[in-house]
């Protein structure tokens, strides 16, 4: 099967090229440059303007190239379109991510698009629908859920060491970027929700199974941004286990999931964004006794590309996908309901 990219944006080069390397399955044909039509914002912008941003966009995907091989497109639609193209990678700002997906869809190409799918369930629905009745595979790249130290949190949990589970609570928030970031642009589709609430929300459901439903949510925001900065959610499911999520991007650094139980505690620190070849560690508390045990290191940006070659390949594997994207993008919507948004 033969790949390509839209955009050479940072994640594409820093994390998706050098696991794209290590699957055997995928070859890199090229990479796509904006054309002016494409480029969004385009319209405020003089000719020499777009032209000095389109030069510095075919700089970055000249660094592609030149470490990879392959050619650059001159425009997305010339890789969705393409002949020598079987599937494409999606790293664009969310906003964005329907109407390429969907033309890719459209175009016959599997889809793997960065997360979150869509900014909303109503979009999501119509990709997935699309890439059903095409028989395409459509994977939301939520790499962290195919970590091996997530299973063997979940042994933890299942050989009774910290008794039965009172509470999950999961935490992902990081200091604020610069300005001119995508993630404080609504038209692109950002905000914390998004970017980081996404996140601790798939970790809640994955805990707490298809049953998980949110109960509260809250989004805050600060003075001078027009995207919400931080907020906060419980997601309880048919049993009535709970998890308390928080998240933002104006806050100091966290990336943590605390496990209460009747007899214990676990707590880890990375289990969201562990990189390549890390040993994430998790400390357990009984009683006065304390102990720390290490977690698998792993490649979950790999192991999401080998996902989505399974989902091209196993339609069951492809329906199961289609259930988990669906899944988190009305949990995403019902938040936005629960939290007062008016524009969901």
């Amino acid at each position: 099967m033969k790949i390509g990219i839209i955009c050479p944006s940072e994640i594409a080069l820093r994390r998706f090229m050098p696991a794209l390397q290590k699957c055997e399955d995928l070859t890199f044909v090229g990479i796509g440059v904006y054309t002016r039509e494409e480029r969004y914002g385009s319209e405020n912008i003089s000719d020499a303007e777009f032209q000095e941003s389109l030069k510095t966009e075919k700089a970055k995907a000249q660094v592609f190239i030149d470490q990879y091989g392959g050619k650059i497109f001159e425009g997305y639609d010339a890789v969705v379109s393409s002949p020598e193209i079987d599937a494409v990678y999606i790293p664009l700002p969310p906003a964005l991510h329907f109407i390429w997906a969907k033309k890719a869809l459209e175009n016959g190409k599997h889809v793997l698009v960065e997360k979150p799918s869509t900014t909303s369930a109503e979009e999501t629905k119509e990709l997935v629908q699309i890439a059903s009745q095409k028989h395409l595979a459509l994977h939301e790249n939520y790499m962290f859920t195919f970590h091996d130290q997530l299973e063997a949190i979940d042994r933890i949990i299942k050989s009774g060491e910290i008794g039965d589970v009172r509470l999950y609570r999961i935490s992902f928030g990081f200091p604020r970027r610069a300005s001119n970031d995508f993630r404080y642009n609504k038209a692109l589709g950002g905000g914390a929700l998004i970017d980081a609430g996404g996140y601790t929300i798939r970790y809640a459901t994955k805990l707490l199974g298809s049953t998980a439903a949110i109960r509260y949510a809250q989004s805050n925001y600060v003075d001078g941004f027009e995207v919400d900065m931080y907020g906060s959610a419980a997601l309880v499911n048919a049993d009535g286990v709970t998890a308390q999520v928080a998240f933002g991007m104006d806050n100091n650094y966290k990336c943590e999931l605390e496990v209460w139980g009747s007899t214990g505690c676990l707590t880890t620190g990375r289990v969201l964004t562990a990189p390549v070849g890390f040993v994430p560690t998790a400390t357990i508390r009984k009683g006065n006794g304390e102990k720390t045990v290490d977690l698998p290191a792993d490649d979950a940006f790999l192991k999401s590309i080998k996902r989505f070659v399974r989902c091209i390949e196993d339609e069951k594997v492809r329906e199961e996908r289609y259930e988990i994207i669906t899944k988190q993008a009305e949990l995403i919507d019902e938040f936005k309901r629960l939290a007062g948004w008016k524009d969901k």
